[in-house]
């Protein structure tokens, strides 16, 4: 049966409806009669998130439709993951299209082109991605600029592109060139498994949203007082036990190795690094109660559920507790293929400066002795971090002494600047998740600031990156991530990959505004903050 039409709205007669629709209609006859494109529904090369390097505009667009292509030539290593990235864009493209995007090895100029090659100097990221009547074509030097790209080219099309059910277009992609590349090579975030544990599908779909906006690494916070959240063979009782509940009581949980090997190797899909984090020595109640030998009283104490911090230690004089990181530290590394694994070393209120001292010196060999580079939160600046270590800031002034001496020494700083990009901080105090200990966090503060120029007397070349934290103390749901994620983390991205002469907060709210219905179409729930001129506010 068909539905009858809804009668017009009380007081706007259909004659002027068509009156005021008419610029329209007589602009889009003389657009046709004249044979220029039309790029009404065409976004801007340059309005995305990151913003770009470099953007040339100029031609024609180029339109997806049912002839489209996706080619990946060539049989190498890097050809493999490019094709695994074009499968990833067309599984979310077809969809919303209706078209089958076969992905294909064979050679040509049409259709969605990827090749390796091009300019080195792009490195191992960056990428040129020139859009035309015939083709969008993608060149990068390594698969994962290839994969980059293809994000960019995501963000260039409707955000109805990403529903789950066929949508009309038209999938247009704006004529003309963008040559980009990141400016640090460390972008990432932080998600707290141990306060509240999050399933590999949440984690999933975390990694899902964070891939688009180019951030290439997860930093998991794996161990806290709360939970133990990564199986260890040596010590069962880890994970077992003290993964055996969280913030509150409820059931925790925790990760078999084939479930930590599941995240890896789909983070691995999207161009993405795992950090692991074992927290030490401080933040180890959950260790502790698991194994009493582990206590200096030889007392295990009973499992936590609140919120404090600064309460428990490992023992820093026993030998045990080097068995016990030793068979830690080697277990993980062997499962973990990135370059480092993170050891802690914050809020250590229970353990004396000279024990803190004496510990991170034997903890850094250890992670030493497996292969991996060492990464602590920026108090390891107060003992002596080794060479190649990687402090990680999460203070609030960017003045701290030891912080300036070890960068000036040659340890490299991953900027998390707790009352900036603390994604777990309120952004009001109406905000109805989250904590204030660092300020309430709007999204201007948390983008309008440089991370080259933060910790004072230090060169900007010891800045490996930004990583925006998520705790999860009042976190338990992946909509209670989004919420918190969603506007900021996409600022972090930014900060992480757009050249300095790209920061501007005016283009970036306008920018940030376009993503919204993007979010929404993905089903993600974000905070519609004042601050942005969000599409129909």
């Amino acid at each position: 049966m068909g539905v009858p039409p809804s009668p017009p709205p009380q007081g706007r007669p259909v004659e002027g409806n068509l009156v005021r629709r008419l610029p329209k209609l007589l602009c889009s006859l003389l657009l046709v009669a004249s044979g220029a494109p039309d790029t009404r529904s065409v976004t801007p090369l340059g309005q995305i998130v990151p913003a770009p390097a470099s953007v040339r505009p100029g031609g024609e667009p180029y339109v997806i439709s049912a002839r489209t292509v996706i080619r990946v030539p060539g049989q190498s290593r890097e050809a493999r993951k490019a094709r695994t990235a074009a499968e990833q864009l067309a599984g979310v493209l077809r969809p919303s299209t209706g078209y089958r995007l076969p992905v294909t090895t064979r050679g040509g100029r049409d259709g969605i082109v990827l090749k390796l090659g091009g300019d080195r100097g792009l490195g191992a990221e960056g990428y040129r991605l020139d859009s035309s009547r015939a083709s969008v074509t993608i060149i990068a030097p390594k698969a994962a600029g290839l994969f980059y790209g293809l994000q960019t080219l995501r963000q260039l099309l409707p955000a109805s592109v990403e529903k789950a059910e066929r949508q009309p277009g038209p999938w247009k992609v704006a004529g003309g060139t963008i040559t980009d590349e990141p400016r640090f090579a460390y972008r990432g975030a932080m998600l707290d498994v141990s306060r509240h544990f999050f399933t590999v599908e949440q984690v999933k779909r975390y990694i899902d949203q964070m891939t688009l906006y180019k951030i290439n690494t997860l930093h998991l916070h794996l161990s806290d007082d709360q939970g133990w959240r990564i199986a260890v063979d040596s010590w069962p009782r880890l994970a077992t036990y003290g993964g055996s509940t969280q913030v509150g009581g409820g059931p925790g949980g925790y990760y078999t190795k084939d479930d930590y090997r599941e995240i890896l190797r789909y983070a691995a899909d999207r161009q993405l690094e795992v950090v692991p984090e074992i927290d030490m020595p401080g933040h180890t109640n959950a260790a502790l109660a698991s194994y009493a030998e582990l206590n200096c009283n030889g007392v295990a104490p009973p499992l936590y559920t609140g919120t404090d911090v600064g309460f428990s230690s490992l023992c820093v004089p026993k030998d045990v507790t080097y068995d016990f990181i030793d068979d830690v530290v080697r277990e993980l590394a062997e499962l973990t293929p990135g370059r480092y694994l993170h050891i802690g070393g914050d809020e250590a209120h229970s353990t004396s400066h000279e024990d803190y001292v004496a510990f991170m010196d034997k903890a850094q060999a250890v992670v030493g002795k497996y292969g991996k580079t060492v990464v602590g939160w920026h108090q390891l600046t107060g003992a002596k971090p080794v060479k190649g270590a990687v402090a990680q800031y999460w203070g609030t002034a960017g003045t701290e002494q030891e912080v300036v001496d070890a960068a000036k020494a040659g340890t490299k700083l991953v900027l998390s600047p707790a009352n900036r990009i603390y994604l777990d901080m309120k952004y009001n105090e109406n905000t109805p998740l989250g904590l204030s200990w660092a300020g309430y966090v709007e999204v201007r503060q948390s983008y309008d600031w440089d991370p080259g120029a933060y910790i004072k007397d230090t060169p900007s070349s010891a800045i490996l990156g930004v990583e925006g934290p998520l705790w999860s103390e009042t976190l338990s749901t992946s909509d209670h991530i989004e919420f918190m994620a969603f506007p900021r983390l996409p600022g972090v991205a930014e900060l992480g990959w757009a050249p300095p002469s790209a920061h501007d907060w005016e283009s970036y709210r306008t920018r940030l505004a376009a993503q919204g219905p993007r979010w929404e179409a993905l089903g993600i729930d974000y905070y519609r903050s004042p601050q942005v001129p969000w599409p129909g506010k």
